[in-house]
């Protein structure tokens, strides 16, 4: 696997990954599991675009996607946009499906890398309450190496590993057990902060402790979390890969959490001070989907929103060539090689 990028149609050459998604979900369901008898027929309606947007995070219409071909239709335009790859991160907790993403690599012709472990502690089976942390890096291990969700598909990373504000016991184990996989499998590891200014410090600290390899980790949502340049400063400082991973989000109002969300145009402008202190290589962005109402066929900027309004618009506030390219291709390329 040394040297190779591993999709769920199995290892390719990474130079072929091309212009890679480096978070995303095709198909998933992250309605809260308390909610998930909901029927979710028909999906959102698009003239309920900005209720969505604003709370959808409630209505399991919009938070639950399962049909295949959908997903394989809104991968084909990121395709035909100049997309290569779709780094989708449906895990544990969030009703993964391997076999699905394989269908849906075949009929878009998008490469799929697919991640491994568990999500956050409240979308966790409770069984998982009981296992070690030898259980869990096994589990992730095996998925990278052998066979993931019970099909003969592999993952290609690891994560998006979940963790919440207070930070539990659970999620640190799984996360102690994603570092000893990461060792294991040379594979890169992808991790989903807490909705806490302080809590990503928190992640490179326990990283540390365990021996990640923080050139090989990804600290997601930094939108959604950082807002201050000495806290982003001192992560970037630490060598850790930092992901802006919401670009399409274009509203102040984020159901999630008590924020505001930065727009498209901010978002650009913070990139540009971390490139401007030498930390080019340590980023990569993305949109998130985990919402219908954001795809192309309910309304939304769907997949190819960064190919068609974000790189043009880096290019405009003077970003070179070199530059988009190395958030792109070359950052994801080097992340999705196993080492």
């Amino acid at each position: 696997m040394t040297g190779k990028a591993q999709t769920v149609l199995g290892l390719v050459d990474p130079a072929t990954l091309g212009q890679t998604l480096m978070h995303e979900h095709l198909i998933w369901d992250a309605t809260p599991p308390a909610r998930r008898d909901v029927s979710t027929t028909g999906g959102p309606d698009p003239c309920e675009y900005w209720k969505f947007m604003t709370g959808g995070i409630a209505d399991a219409r919009n938070t639950t996607q399962r049909d295949r071909g959908l997903a394989a239709r809104e991968a084909a335009r990121m395709v035909e946009a100049g997309g290569g790859t779709i780094v989708e991160l449906t895990i544990g907790g969030l009703v993964p499906d391997p076999e699905g993403l394989v269908e849906v690599s075949r009929e878009s012709g998008a490469h799929i890398v697919m991640g491994c472990g568990h999500y956050v502690d409240d979308y966790q089976d409770p069984n998982n309450n009981k296992r070690t942390i030898e259980s869990f890096a096994q589990e992730m291990i095996d998925q990278v190496q052998l066979c993931a969700w019970g099909t003969q598909v592999r993952a290609g990373i690891i994560g998006e590993i979940g963790c919440q504000w207070p930070w539990t016991d659970l999620e640190k184990r799984v996360l102690a057990a994603a570092v000893i996989a990461q060792q294991e499998t040379g594979a890169a590891l992808t991790i989903h902060p807490a909705r806490h200014a302080d809590h990503p410090w928190m992640l490179v600290e326990f990283l540390q402790e365990y021996g990640a390899d923080l050139s090989r980790t990804i600290i997601d949502h930094i939108d959604r979390t950082i807002f201050d340049d000495d806290r982003l400063f001192r992560l970037a400082d630490s060598g850790v890969v930092l992901e802006w991973d919401l670009f399409g989000q274009e509203n102040t109002y984020y159901a999630a959490a008590d924020i505001d969300m930065p727009n498209d145009g901010m978002r650009i402008r913070t990139i540009r001070r971390l490139i401007d202190r030498g930390h080019l290589g340590q980023i990569v962005i993305s949109h998130d989907i985990w919402e219908k109402i954001r795809l192309a066929e309910f309304g939304g900027h769907g997949y190819t929103h960064i190919q068609k309004k974000v790189l043009p618009h880096m290019g405009k506030r003077g970003y070179s060539e070199d530059e988009i390219n190395a958030i792109m291709i070359d950052n994801p390329r080097r992340l999705l090689t196993f080492v």
